[in-house]
């Protein structure tokens, strides 16, 4: 998120900066420099008695002479010639160097042994990282942290000297010393700024569906970014995928190369809208029902609702009325607002024609135009458009209390958004008329709450790891009030995720023995007879980069492999063996490969659709990835 411009709050932010330190009417606090340097002062003077704070600092310090690097502030402020190695300090704050008394100080290290870093530096450092992500600190880090593996050591010798530097930026500087100060002085100089914070971060995670929905209407409803590849259709019309995905596809969220997807955002808040879909014959279809909140709440297609041509019609909270004959009632949509995400399969780029007949009868009608062929249905493109939080960096919370008003949430939940209430964030709530501190700690919460979730995901916390694989839990596709999962797994992870009785995915960043899969290797994956995974429409294998979540470019022009892939071999005894790495394993094995990254850390779906219930009970075990010699 990018720093506001605004002249005015950022005066304001330099004015409440400036004043760090000190209370009203009183003298500035001491800081734990300058403690260190009054105890200096007197050692000169006095016997070199040391205490347990100044043996602590002394364990801090490296056992050995430092060369002579010097970070840019250092060279600005005292010029060295750059031969002439740097002396240890001779303080107490020197560990393993003689004292000025002559003797060793404690907190010596034994040869070969690290000095342990105590809690308040591992601390310190886990807040120096989560700054990264604040607005405007990519230039406040280059002149704010020392060099690489001395930044902890820093901030623990010299807090005085970082928050001097860190002031140099209004907003950014407030954020950061927000987040330090209270780890080195034991302080909290606004307390309104970090129980904003503390409470944000919870608010965001509650409220991480509504902000990214927010900003995937807008941008499918009223941005022609691509309309071939990136969805863009009026409100309550299907916009239809033309092909099946490929790596020109970076907008992340792991796309399926199986499918051809037919994806809306519907508004039953008025009306119902009807779904209408043809006989779809022995091919595998699906509509997912997604409530604003990213949970599942309906599915129609060839496992919930059969083959044959239908029309369903999905209604919003507490709507009450008849529908024609013929029309059948899905569940009741719980918030006005919801994505259908439609998948057809396409056996490759020659059923391509196929999808595309069947995709031009899919049809959503409101109620009101029910049986009025000739009625033209109106293209409405105008929805909530989320602010650029590059501009704005309480954009997200503004689109969250918007996407509240707009999707109520459940009755239950009254007792936690009282408590986002009070600092602003709920239904219809205006953010931007909290105190200054108050958005401060809300702007760096959303900083911190994002990479966390993201971390979340990746770690596979949410998961149980069997041979590599993450076996998902049973609640995914309706995480309901587990709020950092539901945030995590749903739209982060893939805009939604499938109910487990319609499709399973497993996720492996690591071979079989628990180590990441790397680029620099190769790998493969075989399934034993009667191995193959079980399934009642079918399954493939695709591999994705794990910095944007894209599918992998390569020049054969291959995303995934299955048992729908042409010419794939199997072996003697009835076992699969696909193999995974950058370059061809050779044209015998050529039908069986599954390109890699030899670039950049990579993962890999196995999807399993209509999967049975040996696989929906985490029974079925998948073999793991093992290196390939």
């Amino acid at each position: 998120m990018a720093q506001s411009s605004d002249g005015r709050r950022a005066a304001g932010s330099r004015r409440a900066t400036t004043s760090a330190g000190k209370t009203a009417g009183r003298e500035p606090v001491r800081t734990a420099s300058q403690t260190r340097s009054a105890a200096r002062t007197t050692s000169r003077t006095r016997p070199a008695a040391r205490t347990a704070s100044s043996t602590a600092t002394a364990a801090r310090t490296a056992s050995k002479p430092r060369p002579a690097a010097r970070t840019a502030s250092k060279t600005a402020s005292a010029p060295r010639t750059a031969s002439k190695p740097r002396t240890p300090k001779t303080s107490a704050g020197a560990a393993g160097g003689p004292s000025r008394t002559g003797r060793k100080t404690p907190g010596k290290t034994t040869p070969g042994k690290k000095a342990a870093v105590p809690a308040a530096g591992r601390a310190a450092g886990t807040v120096l990282d989560a700054a990264q992500h604040l607005p405007g600190v990519p230039a406040l880090t280059a002149r704010l942290t020392p060099p690489r593996g001395r930044a902890v050591a820093e901030v623990i010798k010299r807090p005085e000297a970082v928050l001097r530097r860190a002031r140099q930026l209004p907003v950014a500087a407030a954020m950061l010393r927000d987040a330090v100060a209270p780890i080195l002085t034991g302080k909290v100089d606004d307390w309104r700024a970090e129980y904003a914070y503390a409470t944000g971060v919870q608010a965001f995670i509650y409220g991480f569906p509504y902000i990214y929905n927010a900003r995937l209407r807008h941008n499918w409803v009223t941005g022609p970014a691509g309309p071939a590849a990136v969805p863009y259709a009026p409100v309550n019309h299907f916009w239809h995928a033309t092909k099946p995905a490929d790596a020109a596809h970076r907008d992340g969220s792991c796309p399926n190369n199986d499918t051809l997807c037919s994806l809306a955002w519907v508004d039953v808040s008025r009306e119902p809208v009807i779904l209408s879909h043809p006989n779809m014959g022995n091919r595998y279809f699906t509509f997912e029902l997604m409530a604003f909140s990213s949970d599942n709440f309906g599915y129609v297609g060839q496992r919930s609702t059969g083959s044959g041509a239908g029309h369903f019609a999905i209604t919003g909270p507490g709507w009450k009325g008849s529908l024609p004959a013929g029309v059948k009632k899905t569940r009741p949509s719980p918030t006005p607002w919801l994505l259908v995400l439609g998948r057809t399969l396409v056996d490759g780029q020659q059923d391509v024609p196929g999808v595309r007949a069947l995709q031009e009868q899919y049809r959503l009608t409101p109620l009101s135009g029910w049986g009025k062929p000739r009625a033209k249905l109106p293209r409405r493109r105008a929805v909530y458009a989320p602010a650029d939080p590059r501009h704005d960096p309480l954009a997200p919370w503004k689109s969250l209390n918007t996407m509240l008003a707009e999707n109520p949430p459940p009755p239950h939940h009254a007792l936690l958004l009282d408590q986002f209430a009070r600092i602003g964030i709920g239904p219809g709530l205006d953010v931007a008329a909290q105190p200054e501190s108050v958005r401060r700690g809300l702007i760096r919460a959303a900083a911190v709450a994002m990479p966390l979730l993201r971390q979340q995901f990746l770690s596979g916390g949410w998961a149980t790891a069997v041979n590599g694989w993450r076996y998902r839990p049973q609640e995914v596709g309706r995480f309901g009030d587990d709020f950092l999962r539901r945030a995590a797994y749903q739209p982060l992870a893939g805009i939604s995720a499938d109910d487990p009785a319609e499709a399973v995915y497993l996720v492996s960043f690591d071979d079989a023995g628990g180590r990441r899969l790397s680029p620099k290797r190769r790998y493969r994956l075989r399934f034993g007879p009667g191995e193959l995974p079980p399934v009642d429409a079918f399954w493939s294998l695709t591999a994705y980069t794990e910095q944007d979540m894209s599918l992998i470019p390569n020049p054969a022009g291959r995303y995934s492999v299955g048992d729908r892939t042409p010419g794939l071999k199997r072996e003697p005894d009835g076992g699969l063996t696909i193999y995974l790495q950058p370059g061809s394993p050779g044209s015998a094995r050529a039908a069986n490969w599954l390109p890699t990254s030899g670039e950049h850390p990579w993962f890999v779906i196995l999807r399993m659709y209509r999967p049975r219930r040996s696989v929906v009970q985490a029974k079925w075990v998948c073999p793991g990835l093992v290196k390939a010699t």
